[in-house]
């Protein structure tokens, strides 16, 4: 007699491995929600954003327009004297004493860094001295104590240190105007510089040079080879600025009557009285030369940016 089971009870799901392929009931929602590559996009919006973008161009605009228009800039009179001779040659005298300036104040500022990071008590408190002196008295102030040289100095002797001289200069013919300036500019530089190297220096991990000083390498080899070049990518946009600040700042010595930039604008306008004009050929060259220094800077920190973590 074979045997039997009770009947299956309508309604109960089918008993065996095809339960569980039954599909998992659908959350409540819009259709495709489940599916992220259903989902709508929307960009996030920014009107204000926006309105400050139309309305920095309107002033922009306005801008521009103000100066092509208006009559009172003078921009024939700008075009006569822009490339004139003699403002190109003030434009050399500018860049020369830039040049010397910016070489004589960082070549003393490394060595001034160099004695604030010693051992020695009595190098550090020096150039600690020289630092808040110079960054303490005007411009204008030490150069026109270095153009009145002669007046507080007749002559300078050398020879044994409080007794007799061995020889002697006079002053009178040693500092020009022109030598004033370079030698004014370049102490003046030279406390900013020593700040900048020292705050380079001491941004390089210490461990660098405790590894060099492992494997036997000299300590200017080290500062050579190790520091400097780690330190450059910390120096290099302080320094930059430094040099930017100093080219600018040659206008100062016109109070020498040396024939740089500013202050040969100014015998120009002086005799034609053309101001606005004038000053806009100074301010044009002034803001091509910054451009430039500041391309130069660019290359300059990629190349010193070589390996580094960006």
């Amino acid at each position: 007699m074979p045997l039997t089971s009770d009947p299956a009870v309508t309604g109960d799901p089918p008993a065996g491995p095809a339960a569980t392929t039954r599909p998992a009931p659908r959350r409540a929602g819009p259709p495709g929600a489940d599916d992220p590559a259903d989902l709508k996009v929307v960009p996030v919006r920014h009107p204000w954003r926006w309105a400050g973008v139309a309305v920095t161009a309107v002033l922009l605009a306005q801008f521009a327009h103000g100066l092509i228009t208006n009559p009172a800039w003078e921009w024939g009179v700008f075009a006569r004297f822009f490339a004139n001779g003699t403002i190109l040659k003030s434009v050399g005298t500018t860049l020369q004493l830039t040049v010397y300036g910016t070489a004589l104040g960082f070549a003393l500022g490394l060595v001034l860094a160099l004695m604030r990071l010693s051992a020695s008590p009595f190098l550090r408190w020096v150039a600690f001295g020289y630092i808040w002196a110079f960054r303490s008295i005007p411009l204008i102030v030490q150069l026109l104590f270095w153009f009145n040289l002669a007046y507080l100095y007749k002559r300078l002797d050398f020879g044994i240190p409080f007794g007799p001289g061995l020889f002697h200069f006079d002053t009178m013919g040693l500092v020009g105007a022109m030598g004033a300036a370079v030698l004014g500019l370049a102490l003046h530089q030279a406390a900013y510089a020593a700040e900048i190297v020292r705050a380079g220096v001491q941004a390089v991990d210490a461990g660098q040079l405790e590894a060099a000083a492992a494997l036997g390498l000299p300590r200017a080899r080290r500062l050579r080879r190790i520091v400097l070049p780690q330190a450059m990518r910390s120096i290099l946009p302080n320094a930059t600025n430094e040099v930017i600040s100093l080219f600018k700042g040659t206008s100062i010595v016109s109070v020498m009557a040396i024939g740089e930039l500013f202050y040969q604008v100014q015998v120009v306008y002086g005799r034609n009285g053309r101001v606005v004009p004038l000053l806009m050929v100074a301010t044009a060259w002034y803001i091509l030369l910054t451009t430039v220094l500041s391309v130069l800077q660019h290359y300059v920190e990629r190349h010193y940016a070589k390996g580094a973590a960006r």
